[in-house]
């Protein structure tokens, strides 16, 4: 149940994230939004590092490092699709690649989560599904490439999760900071060699700054679930983050919802609801 806590939290965490960095990237250039926002992630895990202790090995910061490389390819599509696509269609789009992966890898490694948990994975990826439909004549022209975008920054953060649990369990958040420090590398090198401008627009920098840190506590969670849970499990319920960003993008940017999307947002709930009954062990 620790980890059905945690991953749902997570997921919370994770849309708020994806709509503030949506935002952020409709005002400023895409890779200072990316480099700006892990900075603050960094900082934050900084100050975070007391408080959840472990080994810093080899191990940690490798795994770390070649997770944040992952990571931070994802964040740069997945921000460029959600400056030029609707929040509501990409979102859950990458939700469902970025899941994928980690339940595959769960199952390779032996993982085998009970009938009722695999029933709430298949109601999961296909409430997601669900989220994303907006056939609305507005919204379908020029949005095929924001969706390959999504797609492709989805292979990106499933491969963040899978690199992410291979890291050492006693190695607290030292992972996130091998993770931080390449995809903030990397996004500047890419920045500088493209000579693209990393100052960000004006008034945006706290939108930026809020992204950043909630990704980043986000990033947390997760590893917290995944130390708890199984991956397979805690992988889908974090996929769940386009109900938050669906249902902020609704409240605040007046993005309608249809039919479908509401079902989906009902069986997102009945999908957490089952994996926490079979993980209570009921």
């Amino acid at each position: 149940m620790t980890a059905v806590i945690l991953a749902t939290a997570c997921a919370v965490v994770y849309g708020t994230a994806d709509f503030f960095g949506g935002l952020a990237t409709r005002r400023s250039p895409v890779l200072a939004v990316v480099v700006l926002s892990q900075l603050a992630g960094l900082a934050l895990i900084a100050g975070l590092l007391p408080l959840l202790p472990g080994l810093a090995s080899g191990p940690a910061l490798l795994w770390g490092l070649a997770a944040g490389l992952a990571g931070a390819g994802g964040l740069v599509l997945f921000y460029r699709a959600l400056a030029t696509g609707v929040m509501s269609v990409v979102a859950p789009v990458a939700a469902v690649t970025s899941a994928a992966l980690p339940v595959l890898w769960g199952l390779a490694k032996g993982e085998r989560p009970q009938a009722v948990a695999m029933a709430g994975v298949v109601l999961a990826l296909g409430s997601v599904l669900l989220v994303s439909q907006d056939r609305s004549p507005a919204r379908r022209g020029g949005s095929r490439g924001s969706v390959l975008m999504a797609l492709a920054a989805g292979t990106g953060f499933g491969g963040f999760f899978v690199l992410l649990d291979l890291a050492p369990d006693d190695s607290g958040l030292w992972p996130l900071v091998g993770a931080r420090l390449s995809s903030v590398t990397a996004v500047a090198l890419v920045a500088l060699a493209t000579r693209r401008a990393l100052r960000p627009g004006s008034g945006a920098w706290r939108v930026i700054a809020a992204a950043g840190v909630l990704d980043m506590l986000a990033n947390v969670l997760y590893l917290l679930a995944q130390r708890q849970g199984l991956v397979s499990l805690v992988a889908v319920l974090v996929a769940l983050y386009p109900a938050s960003t669906l249902l902020l993008a609704r409240q605040v940017l007046g993005e309608r919802l249809r039919p479908l999307q509401v079902t989906g947002v009902t069986c997102a709930l009945a999908a957490v609801s089952l994996i926490a009954f079979a993980s209570s062990g009921a």
